[in-house]
């Protein structure tokens, strides 16, 4: 018999099922994607380096769809945002890769690259470098929130007798769901920025 003129498996197609995986049951085995492959579970190891080499696939295949080049921008403020709201973005797309994501160290270069770009922002910008991973940690603890926040249920609050709560009931009637989520973001978003230019100006001073 010849060979098969399309490989049954690379890591394209271990990242497409995996991410199929988790997006459906938030959560991937190395045998379930064996069997949706049709090959052997060993046969994946020849590809990627067991359990936490598929999630970095992972890793690279959400991060894929952020625009780096946002980082591009002239002003650290501007490129950082529009970082953000790409970062939100692409995460949004795959809420429930976030806790798998965010249990594993970041190894997979492309992904780093990312992060170095980040820093060089930051760095050029004027911020101490003892002061640069706080901000990112800081930024992302923002985006990924307000990801999961996009994938919340609508409405979040249910209140079964608005007289016990006749505060929440009028604060909700007068901020209609529809772009709340967006309206949050980009209120945490604005904040956290003003609070970083105060951060540099002080460490700077």
């Amino acid at each position: 018999m010849g060979r098969p003129r399309t490989a049954l498996i690379d890591r394209e197609r271990i990242a497409t099922i995996a991410l199929e995986l988790v997006d459906g049951e938030g959560e991937f085995s190395v045998v379930e994607i064996a069997r949706r492959l049709g090959v052997r579970t060993a046969s994946l190891y020849h590809h990627v380096d067991g359990r936490d080499g598929i999630v970095e696939l992972l890793r690279e295949r959400v991060c894929a769809d952020i625009d780096a080049t946002a980082l591009g921008a002239a002003d650290w403020q501007e490129a950082l945002a529009g970082w953000a709201r790409s970062y939100r973005a692409a995460f949004a797309a795959h809420p429930r890769a976030i806790p798998l994501l965010m249990a594993s160290p970041v190894r997979a270069p492309r992904v780093l690259s990312q992060y170095e770009r980040a820093v060089g922002v930051l760095l050029a910008a004027g911020f101490p470098q003892g002061e640069v991973m706080k901000v990112i940690i800081a930024l992302e603890n923002l985006i990924l929130g307000s990801a999961l926040d996009l994938a919340a249920p609508q409405p979040m609050w249910v209140l079964a007798d608005e007289s016990k709560t006749p505060k929440l009931a009028g604060a909700l009637a007068a901020s209609p769901a529809a772009g709340r989520a967006d309206a949050a973001f980009e209120l945490a978003l604005g904040g956290c920025l003003v609070r970083l230019a105060a951060l540099r100006d002080t460490a700077g001073a």
